[in-house]
C-alpha cells in the first residue's frame, strides 16, 4: 500500500502554489487574505463543538462551507486561471446572513452600551471569531485594492462578522450570561 504523503517540501522555500499551479510567495496579500479566511474557518470548527444542535449550529457550519468557497476563490487569480464556477458565492449567502442577524435581533434584548467580548464559553468564542473575520475582512480589501473582487465576498465576509456579534449576544442571553458592559472608569 503506497503512503501518501502530507509534505511536498515545494514550500520550504518561502512559496506556495494558487489555484492554476501559479507560485507566489507566502507573504503574498493573497494568500494572507485566503489564510485568514481558512484561520476563521478552523475558529468556527471550535465553536461548532460546543453549540448545541439547531438553526444556529447548521448556519456557521454551513458558514465554514461558504468560507471555502471564498477561499478558493481568492485564491484564484483569475489573470491567470480560469475561475472554476464552484469557487463563486451564491449571493444569496449574504441575504441569508442579514436575515439571521435580522431574527436574533428581534430575539435579544435591545443593545444600548458598548458591550466587553466574552460571557459564556460558546459566546467568547463567537466573539474570537468575530475578529478574526474582521481581521480577514480587512486582508480582503487589501487585496482588493490591488486585484478585482467580486462585491459579494467582501459583502459576505462584512455581514459575517455582524452576525457572529449578535451570535455572540444570543448564545449569552440563552444561556442566562449577563453581557459586561463596557466602563471607562476601570474603578
Amino acid at each position: 500500500m503506497k503512503l501518501n504523503k502530507v509534505y511536498t517540501r515545494t514550500g520550504d522555500e518561502g512559496t506556495t502554489s494558487l489555484v492554476g499551479g501559479q507560485r507566489v510567495k507566502k507573504t503574498n496579500s493573497r494568500i494572507e487574505a485566503y489564510g485568514t479566511v481558512d484561520e476563521l474557518s478552523s475558529q468556527l470548527g471550535l465553536l461548532v463543538s460546543f453549540m448545541k444542535d439547531g438553526d444556529d449550529k447548521n448556519l456557521v457550519v454551513r458558514t465554514q462551507r461558504n468560507l471555502f468557497t471564498v477561499c478558493s476563490y481568492l485564491a484564484t487569480d483569475k489573470t491567470k486561471t480560469p475561475l472554476a464556477p464552484s469557487y463563486t458565492l451564491d449571493p444569496s449567502e449574504i441575504a441569508r446572513l442579514e436575515e439571521a442577524i435580522d431574527t436574533i435581533n428581534a430575539s435579544i434584548p435591545q443593545q444600548k452600551n458598548f458591550i466587553l467580548p466574552g460571557g459564556s464559553h460558546e459566546a467568547a468564542i463567537a466573539h474570537v471569531c468575530r475578529t478574526v473575520c474582521r481581521r480577514a475582512e480587512r486582508r480582503i480589501f487589501f487585496l482588493a485594492e490591488s486585484t478585482k473582487l467580486d462585491p459579494e465576498v467582501l459583502q459576505y465576509m462584512n455581514r459575517l462578522s455582524d452576525y457572529l456579534f449578535v451570535l455572540a449576544r444570543k448564545l449569552n442571553f440563552v444561556d442566562g450570561v449577563r453581557e459586561k458592559i463596557w466602563d471607562n472608569s476601570c474603578k
